[in-house]
Formats: structure tokens, sequence, C-alpha cells
């Protein structure tokens, strides 16, 4: 029995690849538009005649169109197959690029970066759930970790990139270049996605709502929020940070957002090997490590290699937590409440983003107020939370 079972998780995981491959491409150009404005903010500023803190709104109202998005979208649309679903939210991807790259006002632009954050929402909450359910339940958490590959390679190469061409072409060059990705991203999707997905049973509306009466499921998106938010204080406006405060050039910020993402696609793979066992364990140490870090780099900034050391190791853990926060969500869903695990995804996603929205819009007030210099100490509160909270649920779990 251990042999075919043996078997059978093999054929589950060699099978799975191919749609893992497409997840990721998609995962990808959704993950350079997020982020893509980090780099652009002084360019997108400057070309609307906005301030760079209302310019920062572009990552905080985007992260609010995922919040909102996410679950609502997810629960109207659990009928749909989940290949159709995907296939349509890049149709609406492309759109929404589109539409910002032809923005002629920073009000137009910021709408076209909400209704866009709506493909993004719903991709990541039914991706993660298709990721776990391709591989055996013990690899669960690197197959998400995979999917997640396309977001930090987006980090590695897509926002640098995207940055590069906006200091040589227009800001607006950037959205066209990301709405191409999506062109590749519905091709590979439509090829390599299987159209006999296993489809999660419709969740009635009183199901979903028992999410949000399960007390640890709420904690676990507060955990999702503070933990991956915390470094977004300071992440938001790391360009102005790296210009102002530690002196490098406008021609240096693409590479060091390179070295950055670098570090994040490394912390993902290595976060997503060490949740696949403990998840609540892995996240406290990430967690904690993340919180000193933050503390670290406000000392460090204002000096070139130490600063660069500190922003390589900040992009290390910021993104190491994101499949463990997930397969924990999954895995709680399943355990407490099995019908709607879909939307209870949506929701972590939800968080992920409620977390950006907090800390790009808690940075920017740090900014205006008493400077950049003070965005990343801040940040390491949020995070500190998260490791008060992460400890609290690993004991009421046990």
């Amino acid at each position: 029995m251990s042999s075919y079972a043996e078997t059978m998780d093999q054929t589950k995981t060699k099978g799975g690849t191919p749609a893992l491959l497409a997840l990721a491409i998609s995962a990808f150009g959704i993950g350079t538009t997020e982020f893509v404005p980090v780099g652009l903010l002084s360019s997108i500023a400057d070309d609307l005649s906005i301030s760079i803190t209302l310019a920062g709104l572009l990552i905080s109202g985007y992260a609010l169109g995922v919040a909102v998005g996410a679950p609502v979208l997810t629960a109207l649309t659990s009928k749909m197959s989940r290949k159709s679903l995907l296939l349509s939210l890049m149709v609406l991807f492309i759109a929404g690029n589109a539409v910002a790259a032809m923005s002629t006002s920073f009000g137009m632009l910021l709408a076209a970066r909400f209704i866009t954050a709506f493909s993004h929402g719903i991709f990541f909450s039914i991706g993660s759930t298709i990721a776990a359910d391709l591989v055996p339940e013990h690899k669960r958490a690197s197959a998400i970790a995979f999917m997640f590959t396309g977001l930090t390679v987006a980090t590695v190469t897509g926002v640098p990139l995207g940055t590069f061409i906006g200091q040589a072409f227009g800001w607006r060059a950037t959205f066209w270049g990301v709405a191409l990705l999506g062109v590749v991203g519905i091709i590979a999707s439509s090829i390599l996605v299987p159209g006999n997905l296993k489809e999660a049973p419709p969740a009635k509306f009183s199901e979903q709502m028992k999410i949000l009466k399960n007390g640890k499921l709420m904690l676990a998106f507060l955990i999702t929020a503070l933990g991956y938010g915390g470094t977004f204080v300071a992440f938001t406006y790391l360009t102005p940070l790296l210009e102002d405060v530690t002196g490098f050039s406008s021609k240096w910020v693409s590479i060091i957002l390179l070295v950055y993402g670098v570090a994040v696609a490394i912390g993902n793979v290595a976060g997503g090997k060490a949740s696949n066992q403990n998840p609540l364990r892995a996240l406290f140490w990430m967690f904690v490590l993340q919180s000193v870090i933050l503390v670290g780099l406000t000392f460090a900034a204002p000096f070139k290699v130490a600063g660069l050391i500190a922003i390589f190791l900040m992009g290390l853990f910021a993104f190491m937590n994101v499949p463990g926060l997930q397969v924990l969500v999954v895995n709680l869903a399943e355990k407490y409440v099995p019908s709607a695990v879909n939307v209870a995804s949506a929701l972590n996603i939800a968080a992920f983003n409620v977390g950006i929205a907090i800390g790009s819009f808690v940075g920017g007030i740090i900014v205006e107020g008493i400077g950049l210099i003070h965005t990343p100490w801040i940040g390491a509160i949020m995070v500190a939370g998260a490791v008060f909270l992460t400890g609290f649920l690993r004991k009421v779990e046990q």
C-alpha cells in the first residue's frame, strides 16, 4: 500500500508541474504590476505633478483593490470552472494595465490600478488551492512556494526591468510591457493548465460566514497582515530611501532592486521548505529575524555597504513567510471550515494586501512627519506583533 501511495504521489507531482509553471508565469506578470511603481514613484510624481506620498497611494490603492476584490469575487465566481476563471482574470489584468498606460491623470491611474487588483486577489487565492491540490499533502507549502516563485521572480527581474524601462522610455511604457506579460500568461494558462481541475464545491454563504466566526482563522489573517505588511512601511519608499538617505544615484536603484529581488527569491524557496512540516514554528522564527533586521536597517541605511547588506537581508525575510502563511490558512480552513477553503484562501490574500495597504500608508505618514529613516523600525513594530500572535496560535493549536 505504501509503495502504491508513493507511486501516486510521484504521478501527482509530475502531472502538476506544467500547471504550476503556468501559474508561476501568470504570477510573474501580476507580481510585476503590483510592485513596479516602487521604482517609478519619483517619475510618476514628477510627470503628474503630485507629491511622492500621493504617488505612494498607487501601492496602497492597489492593495486595497486586492483586499476588497479577493474574498467578494472569489465567493461570486465559486461556480465557474477554475481554468475559465484563470483565463478571465488575465483578460481583466491585460485591460487594467492598458488603461493605466493610457492614463492622463492621477485619478485615472489610481482607478486603473484598483480595478486591475481585482484579478490579483482571485488569482492568488484560487492559485494557492490549485497548487496545493496538484501535489501530495507533505509538499503543499513547496507547491505554493513554486507558484509564488513567479511573484518573487517579478521582484528579481520584473520590477528592476520595469524601473529601467520607465526611466528610459517613461512610466507608461512600463505598464504597456506589463500588459504584454499578461498576454504571455493567458497563453501559458490556456496550454498548460488542465481543464479537469478538481473543483471545490460552491460554499454556501452561511458556510463562508463560519470563517469570520472562527477565532483561529481570524488570528491567522491578522498574523498575515502584520507579519507581511510590516516590511512595506520601508519597502514602499525604498527608492527615495536609497537616493536621499543612503546616497545612491537613480541609475543604481534598478541594480539594487535586482539584488533585493534575488534575496526575495532565495527567501521564498527557503520559506516553502521550512514551512512544509510545521508552518507555525517556522513562521515564528521568520518574524523574529525579520523584525530584528528592520531595526538594523534603521541604523545601517546611512552607510552604503551596511545599508545594502541590511536591504538584502530584508528581502530575504520579506517573502519567506508567504508560503507558510498561505498553507497555514489552507490547513486551518480544511480543519475547521472545509467547505469554504477557497474563500479562506482569498481572505488571506486580502490580509496580505491589507498589510501592504496599512504598511505603505503608515510609511507615507512617517515620511511626511518624521522622515524616511524612521520607516524600518516602525515596520519592525508591526512584525513584532506577528511574533506575539504566532506564538499564541502555536500554543492554542498544540
